[in-house]
């Protein structure tokens, strides 16, 4: 069996700055800084971002590398942290526009197009200390700010911007489950900044097409969207994966891409008494602001059911929970060093809700990948790691991703995370993603076979599947590391 894809399709990998970049010559602390200077006890081996994969010092050789394993295109982000110098003015660190015009040169110089993020959860420390974060709509002033001086700089290059990635994650991991900073549990809280995150995407939409000037400028966001399935036909888990696709998915997308939040969800958190403070202006902003196009980052599907406690309960913090409850579906496919279901099925899904519900907006899988630990265990004697598990999980959803645009939906790329092996917040470097591996001792990198295969599928835009992949379709019963 093989796959053809177009040959202006995007092959590439995504990574962040603060997950690559190390510390070096940053005026600010971003708030993982902070936390791992006071708890780095509770990073794994305490394995800090002070250095991370070293593409401060490396980035001419790290991206030699991601050329050579066949990317067209590569995704990663400026920081805060970085490129501002006074954050209240706005005004740029030198250092910092320095190094990020030398890196967008540099892929431009090996034939890769840069898409540039602006914000991968990271914000500067003392915008946390002094104003709470994305709590506050001074904060989303400020962001404007910063992005502003990024349009200003490299805009003449950078045809492709991102608002935010996966701002549900800044929302959940911070104000709900507490897995990332501020590791707070506050239901009110969470609700408002999720509404203050959008309103800081469409003001940059705003300001960008006011400034821009390069012709074939766009904007967009990046959501991971986890398709919602509920445990059984029962009506009660039916309602849990409504209220969950709702909130996990339609929250920033709806808005993102029609310029309004679903009215069900408003009138859920109204009668909850957690919805966010609004002005008219505001709404108005985020209406007339909306995306070019759509990242969607996928890894694993949400299946639910019934919630394990009542949603009138008063006694209880207000929390998604109360309207479902995760449901460990009996024979689920895992990837048990991330703890992480493996349903390439669900790639099809999103292509198919997008083009049936979102005016099939252009749209790229900017992430995917599968994180495995200690693989060590997979080197041979020359020292390549062979990773066949991953190239079998990148194949299966490509296959899926395929059928979605044979079915018309109109989505023009896919990047695997990540490029090399990156430092990722608590879990620093407990599970591996790259095509290229990265010993964080002596920062000595190696491509693995999944690179050595992905340059294939780049340069061919083909994928061939394995005689014993026949029956692809059933593959969610077969079992995967």
């Amino acid at each position: 069996m093989e796959l053809q894809f177009n040959s202006e399709f995007w092959w590439g990998a995504a990574t962040s700055g603060p997950q690559s970049e190390g510390r070096f010559h940053k005026k600010h602390a971003n708030q993982y800084d902070y936390w791992y200077e006071t708890k780095p006890e509770e990073f794994y081996n305490y394995v800090g971002p002070d250095t991370a994969s070293n593409f401060y010092n490396s980035f001419k050789e790290d991206i030699a590398l991601m050329k050579e394993v066949g990317l067209n295109s590569v995704r990663t982000s400026i920081q805060w942290s970085r490129l501002i110098d006074d954050l209240e003015e706005g005004t740029v660190n030198e250092d910092g526009v320095r190094f990020y015009n030398e890196v967008i040169d540099e892929f431009l110089k090996n034939n890769i197009r840069p898409i540039v993020n602006l914000c991968h959860f990271d914000i500067p420390i003392e915008l946390y200390q002094k104003y709470g974060g994305w709590e506050s709509k001074y904060v989303v002033d400020l962001y404007v700010k910063f992005a502003a001086q990024c349009f200003r700089f490299f805009g003449d290059r950078v045809v492709d911007w991102i608002t935010f990635n996966e701002p549900i994650v800044i929302v959940s991991g911070g104000y709900l489950s507490q897995s990332h900073f501020p590791k707070l549990k506050d239901g009110k809280k969470a609700v408002q900044v999720a509404y203050n995150l959008q309103l800081a995407s469409a003001k940059c939409i705003e300001l960008f097409r006011k400034t821009n000037k390069n012709p074939n400028g766009r904007i967009g966001i990046i959501l991971n969207l986890t398709p919602s399935y509920p445990a059984t036909n029962n009506e009660e888990d039916q309602k849990a994966a409504q209220f969950a696709d709702l909130w996990a998915n339609r929250l920033f997308l709806d808005a993102s891409i029609k310029g309004e939040f679903p009215e069900e969800l408003l009138q859920i958190l109204k009668k909850d008494n957690v919805l966010w403070k609004t002005t008219y202006e505001e709404l108005k902003i985020i209406k007339e602001n909306t995306i070019d196009y759509l990242g969607v980052n996928y890894y694993h599907p949400h299946r639910v059911q019934k919630p394990a406690v009542s949603s009138n309960s008063l006694a209880i913090e207000w929390t998604p929970e109360l309207y479902y409850n995760d449901y460990d579906m009996p024979g689920r496919r895992m990837n048990m060093d991330r703890n992480w279901e493996i349903y390439p099925q669900a790639i099809y899904d999103i292509a198919k809700n997008i083009k049936e519900n979102y005016g099939n907006i252009p749209w790229f899988v900017s992430e995917n990948g599968m994180g495995v630990s200690r693989e060590e265990r997979f080197l041979d004697e020359k020292g390549v790691i062979q990773d066949d598990y991953r190239i079998q999980y990148i194949s299966e959803h490509l296959y899926w991703l395929k059928k979605g645009i044979e079915k018309g939906s109109n989505c023009f790329g896919y990047h695997m995370w990540t490029p090399i092996d990156c430092w990722s917040w608590s879990n620093a470097y407990k599970n591996r993603y790259g095509f290229i591996s990265n010993n964080i001792s002596t920062q000595i990198k190696t491509i693995k076979k999944s690179g050595y295969w992905f340059k294939e599928v780049a340069e061919s835009g083909m994928i061939r599947m394995p005689d014993e992949w026949k029956s692809f379709e059933k593959l969610e019963n077969k079992k995967t590391i």
